[in-house]
């Protein structure tokens, strides 16, 4: 079982008229207003941000399959991002092969671009502290994390490893990527069993800014 699962483990929106004229009256002021609704509705959903497909993953030769979007924070990340997790309207994606590999992303919509900057920060921050955190809190587990760099994608994407080794020899590779364009931050999660050796960096990185320029 891969720690992303296994430390997950351990540890988831009349009244009626009285005349014709009234009647009128009434039934013109709510064309506008269900309008406005509607074209309110439509922007929502128009903007939505989009995920990415299974194709847009680094290649399996298993091959990907996508679950669909859900709401909510993904206890997939749980293992790096836990309680330090902003409360915000989290909708992710999860995606698996045949094997032992499995993939997420987690997308939000802030308030403004500067929440969203500031979302992206401490995410990467929370990341960058996520190896010393399970050694902390996991006496078993044996953990390094790695910063492969930055992305230059919208606002940008930074690039983070993890490996993690127990005491009874099971061993993951974690990549993980954080990035935003204007007030909406994306993170994408990739592991299975194995090392850094067997992690498909390059790969990956394609799918991290993927991830988010397809957002809008």
């Amino acid at each position: 079982m891969p720690i992303r699962t296994r430390v997950a483990a351990l540890a988831a929106l009349t009244a009626t008229a009285l005349a014709v004229g009234a009647t009128a009256t009434a039934q013109a002021g709510a064309a506008p207003n269900e309008t406005a609704r509607k074209t309110a509705s439509a922007q929502k959903t128009a903007a939505a941000p989009r995920f990415l497909a299974a194709s847009e993953l680094p290649p399996h030769p298993a091959g990907w399959t996508a679950g669909p979007v859900t709401d909510g924070f993904p206890e997939q990340l749980a293992y790096c991002l836990g309680e330090g997790v902003p409360a915000y309207d989290y909708r992710h994606r999860l995606f698996h092969t045949d094997l032992d590999t499995s993939a997420v992303q987690v997308t939000v919509v802030t308030g403004s671009a500067a929440k969203g900057k500031a979302l992206a920060a401490l995410l990467d921050e929370e990341i960058r502290g996520c190896a010393a955190r399970l050694e902390r809190l996991y006496p078993e587990i044996e953990a390094e994390g790695r910063f492969f760099g930055t992305l230059p994608v919208e606002e940008g994407a930074s690039v983070h490893g993890l490996h993690t080794e127990t005491s009874y020899g099971a061993t993951d590779v974690n990549l993980l990527s954080v990035g935003r364009d204007g007030r909406t931050v994306t993170v994408v999660g990739w592991g299975q069993m194995g090392d850094f050796d067997d992690a498909p960096l390059a790969a990956f990185k394609k799918t991290a800014k993927k991830a988010v320029t397809k957002l809008y």
